[in-house]
């Protein structure tokens, strides 16, 4: 669902002599978790002396990963980092189709068998989009991810609508149609949300299935909007207050899906997202009528005292 890695004909990569210079700004910031994303993170070539810095300020460090290349790299990913979430997309055949890379379910596997191998308590845990291509195959998914051996799952509904991920311009109605239900298919879609409850009662008592059964019926919802049947379920967010995107060419965004502050190679970190346009920004941000933010499928809620 994401066209980041289009983006980056030229392999632009943020150094580790660049990194280095707003360490002091995450230290002023008391930043606790940097995630790696991307594309691939683990194709980026300062990506173990990332950690290094970072772990040395004792950051948590996340990476978010197709999975592909995590057998080739497991040892390294277990030393370095303090978990991995993978993008899980059905079960085999479906997570394939969609992906449209061969056997990529069954690398997805191996790499995360190979980093429990190495250390069997290492949080592997996955993320999947529900949209046309995989909603029926939803409880497929949960068995895949369990047998697996992930020790998580969590779903999203498909962003159809914003600009974010490298979409300079708005999808058109054929690429939505493409991606997101139809009545007909959200209707079925919640009959088999609905069902989950019962067949999988143990997964979501144990938070296996990282959402409630509330959040699952959002995802319903959220298409039950699109079709223009239903309000878009109300953001509970607070990503621009306590978090901050820093993009592969040093782009800084309040969030994937809002417009930059500025970029790295301007200013240091903490200027740039405490810039009076930033300041200014979060100060009149609405949520609740924020067009963006009300078709948003993503959310952060930490519990932390907001900035200005």
């Amino acid at each position: 669902m994401c066209d980041i890695w289009k983006a980056n004909h030229e392999k632009k990569e943020i150094s580790a002599a660049t990194l280095r210079q707003h360490i002091g700004s995450f230290k002023q910031l008391g930043v606790r978790e940097i995630v790696f994303s991307g594309g691939e993170a683990l194709m980026h070539s300062n990506l173990w002396e990332f950690a290094a810095l970072l772990r040395a300020e004792d950051i948590k460090l996340t990476l978010l990963s197709t999975g592909l290349l995590l057998a080739r790299n497991a040892q390294l990913v277990a030393e370095n980092l303090s978990g991995v979430i993978v993008s899980l997309d059905g079960s085999r055949t479906i997570h394939d189709e969609i992906r449209q890379v061969p056997n990529a379910f069954d690398r997805l596997v191996e790499g995360v068998r190979s980093l429990k191998a190495v250390d069997q308590s290492f949080p592997v845990t996955a993320r999947c989009v529900l949209q046309k291509g995989n909603y029926a195959d939803l409880p497929n998914i949960i068995i895949a991810a369990r047998e697996t051996g992930l020790d998580q799952i969590s779903f999203l509904s498909a962003d159809v609508s914003s600009g974010a991920f490298n979409r300079h311009d708005p999808w058109s109605q054929q690429k939505v149609s493409d991606i997101s239900l139809s009545a007909d298919e959200t209707e079925a879609f919640a009959g088999i949300v609905e069902k989950t409850f019962t067949d999988f009662s143990k997964e979501y008592q144990s938070k296996f299935i990282a959402e409630s059964p509330d959040k699952m019926r959002r995802l319903v919802q959220y298409y039950r909007a699109v079709n223009a049947s239903a309000n878009f379920p109300e953001p509970v967010c607070n990503a621009p207050w306590v978090s901050a995107v820093i993009e592969s060419d040093g782009t800084v965004l309040p969030c994937f899906f809002h417009k930059p502050y500025g970029s790295i190679y301007d200013n240091d970190f903490l200027s740039v997202i405490n810039s009076p346009g930033a300041v200014s920004f979060r100060k009149n941000l609405k949520m609740s009528q924020d067009e963006t933010c009300k078709r948003c499928v993503c959310s952060l809620k930490l519990g932390l005292t907001q900035m200005n």
